[in-house]
């Protein structure tokens, strides 16, 4: 968990553009929803200058992926959900309610009220969504219910790419609508159906396999190529130095076949395919170390192709709308699902609510007739506005140039316009952030809350405190974190993620890694700082506690399981014994070590003696986790292993590697949900590439994993959630 600080120069500047709320020592009443207040002109004309990180310009509601891109798209919007400061929904947003907060009343309000009730006769939950008559997006047109539907169908449509997960509960008719048959949902496939389809496959079936098999198996050659000049497989390519030798080193089945007797790569590619022909089994065993490595990937479609051959010969007709979503008024919208899962209400009612005569054609909506302002599987007219982001928020998107966002405020908001007229999101790094404040060239910025930060902010006031006549500093909690990931993918032995010698590589990284965080906490945020041994932020309600049965410091295990550190140990005995530990975890996962050195002097098949770690400290190593990664590296060196840090000036390097499924390690940060659903992050479903969010980074694919994801996605009880999150 880490403070996060935002500077102001002038801080009437920040109380000005808060869009959230402001304690009151007397609650107000909400206006009649049926009268209008006029518009408050801005007053204030000089812009808001706000350092930013750098944006990846998806500055969409449906297809935003970085927190900063959805932070600059979020000025534009409303969502239909109101939370106050500990994430507890208000119900009753439009009246609006007082919530107490650390002693303190806070008085919140929106543009709809909530209404959850659950059916345990018939399993159902409904959601009821009424909404505010009066609210416009900047263009003045009305929001309303036409524009919810819209944007549920945009979420719903079976080609949609973006980050949520609305599609994935149980909205009545939600799968009958995705698979367009009315059956879909009463229709499915037996475990003995597709074992019988396994073992005598149809052509359909036969083709698939094939296809499978060869799309991976090309993608695999492109890979190889991509290998050389990569100091981390210098000793494979150096003994292969053509790539189609290499690529039949990991993949040829056939001990007869010699690549070396064959010129041409694309004839070892054809031998290749030849060999394996639909043995995804085999590819399985080569590619991740198990014949069932590709079991969800082969079986999952298949299962799916049999159910749409059920379906065809189903008495099922086409569907044309989403029988659990529901317009009931131009105010008011009803979500019913099936059963009862916590975070739902989250993403159900959490939705930003996007124009339709904007984002869709309103001439192809059309509720009582099944048209919902775009064509059925066909989302480019939303996409083709993934860059010019426009709602019902605070301020109008003007446009984002020479690395600035610039925003107008919103005549048209609900609330009234903002004060502040003008507002620029400008990417700035980290390491400029205090000084463009101090200097007057940015205005407000959100640096990360270092030692060194804080002495730089103090130096600008002249009473050296966080809060002078230049700068004021206010230190927040922030519900995220920030970690050092490592791709199972990309880091592992003998191309096999889940086998026990590749968690061992892994397991080796981490302990040292680990070690390190207590003392590069310290000396980069002082007290701002927690070192948490949980993947979630301390300030959520699932985060483990160390009085909590079970709780363990992460990585403190050796490879037989055995505490690695005592109470008595100081820090150096630390270092010292979790770099015995990690030796252990090395030689377990099949690399050679010398006594006499006291060098490991080989790796084993698929691994190496080198790995890259990405940190973007902005090319000057100025980051919480660089001083993990320098001590990590420093011990690592001692037994032979070279852990390469590559920090770059521009972050997207970092990004571009991650979307291309090329990083081997790297660190980053993550910003928890209210209420937290690790199904997005870790969910094999949402591996890279996978046809998923694509947020399952670490490429991490466990079968119990998935299970206790959804097990606790499943249940109102808290408790439970936690303590399943917590294995």
């Amino acid at each position: 968990m880490k403070k996060l600080i935002v500077f102001v120069l002038v801080i009437v500047l920040l109380a000005s553009t808060v869009m959230g709320c402001q304690p009151k020592e007397q609650p107000t009443t909400a206006a009649p929803t049926e009268t209008t207040t006029a518009p408050v002109e801005p007053v204030n004309n000089t812009p808001l200058v706000v350092g930013y990180a750098a944006f990846s310009q998806r500055f969409s509601p449906f297809f935003a992926t970085t927190a900063y891109d959805m932070d600059a798209q979020s000025l534009t919007q409303v969502s239909l959900l109101k939370t106050d400061r500990t994430g507890g929904i208000i119900y009753n947003a439009i009246e609006g309610e007082t919530h107490s907060y650390n002693g303190v009343d806070y008085f919140y309000d929106g543009i709809s009220n909530i209404k959850v009730e659950y059916d345990e006769v018939a399993d159902i939950t409904t959601y009821n969504i009424k909404i505010r008559d009066d609210v416009k997006f900047s263009d003045g047109e009305l929001l309303d219910a036409d524009d919810i539907i819209f944007s549920y169908y945009v979420l719903s449509d079976p080609t949609y790419t973006g980050s949520s997960t609305l599609y994935s509960y149980p909205i009545l008719g939600m799968k009958n609508y995705r698979l367009n048959n009315s059956m879909a949902e009463e229709l499915s496939v037996s475990a003995e159906e597709l074992a019988a389809e396994m073992e005598n496959p149809s052509e359909e079936t036969q083709a698939f396999i094939e296809s499978f098999v060869s799309d991976i198996l090309i993608s695999e050659l492109d890979w190889v190529k991509s290998l050389y000049g990569n100091a981390n497989w210098k000793s494979y390519t150096d003994q292969h130095p053509e790539a189609k030798d290499l690529y039949a080193m990991f993949y040829n089945i056939d001990e007869a076949y010699d690549s070396y007797a064959v010129e041409d790569e694309n004839q070892v590619l054809e031998d290749i395919l030849a060999q394996y022909g639909d043995d995804w089994k085999m590819l399985g065993v080569n590619y991740g170390g198990s014949e069932s490595y590709f079991a969800a990937d082969v079986e999952g479609p298949i299962s799916e192709m049999l159910l749409t051959k059920k379906l065809a010969s189903s008495e099922g007709v086409e569907v044309f709308n989403i029988e659990g979503i529901k317009k009931l008024s131009q105010t008011e919208v009803e979500v019913k699902v099936k059963g009862f899962e916590a975070p739902a209400v989250y993403s159900i009612c959490g939705i930003e609510v996007a124009p339709m005569h904007y984002y869709g054609d309103a001439s192809m909506y059309d509720y009582e007739n099944n048209k919902f302002g775009f064509e059925r599987g066909d989302l480019s007219i939303v996409e083709s506005k993934t860059t010019q982001p426009m709602g019902a928020g605070p301020y109008k998107f003007i446009k984002y140039e020479n690395k600035i966002v610039y925003y107008e405020a919103n005549e048209n908001y609900y609330k009234g316009a903002p004060i502040t007229q003008y507002l620029q999101l400008k990417e700035t790094t980290d390491a400029e952030m205090i000084a463009g404040v101090g200097a007057g060239e940015i205005d407000i910025a959100n640096p990360s809350g270092s030692v060194a930060k804080f002495a730089e902010l103090k130096a600008f006031n002249s009473n050296g405190e966080a809060v002078g006549d230049v700068i004021t500093a206010v230190s927040v909690d922030n519900l995220g974190y920030g970690y050092i990931g490592i791709n199972a993918k990309n880091v592992n032995v003998g191309g096999n993620p889940a086998s026990e010698a590749s968690k061992n590589l892994r397991k080796g990284f981490a302990t040292v890694y680990a070690v390190y965080r207590d003392v590069a906490n310290d000396s980069y945020y002082g007290d701002a700082a927690n070192v948490i041994n949980y993947p979630i932020s301390n300030t959520s309600w699932a985060a483990p506690q160390k009085a909590d049965p079970g709780y363990e410091v992460a990585f403190s295990k050796d490879v037989d399981g055995n505490p690695i550190y005592t109470s008595d140990m100081v820090a150096e005995a630390k270092y010292e014994a979790a770099l015995e530990a990690a030796k252990g975890f090395f030689i377990a996962a099949g690399y050679t070590f010398d006594e006499a050195s006291g060098k490991f002097t080989a790796a084993p098949e698929g691994a190496s003696l080198t790995y890259e770690v990405i940190v973007p400290g902005d090319g000057t190593g100025d980051h919480p986790a660089f001083a993990i990664l320098a001590d990590t590296r420093a011990s690592l060196e001692k037994i032979g292993i070279t852990l390469t840090i590559n920090d770059p000036s521009d972050t997207n390097v970092l990004w571009d590697s991650i979307d291309a499924n090329e990083h081997q390690m790297w660190t980053a940060a993550w910003g928890s949900t209210i209420d937290p659903d690790m199904y997005q992050v870790y969910h094999s479903s949402n591996g890279i590439g996978l046809g998923g969010t694509d947020s399952n980074n670490y490429n991490i694919a466990d079968p119990e994993l998935d299970r206790l994801i959804v097990e606790a996605r499943q249940s109102p009880d808290q408790a439970f959630r936690k303590a399943t999150y917590k294995q």
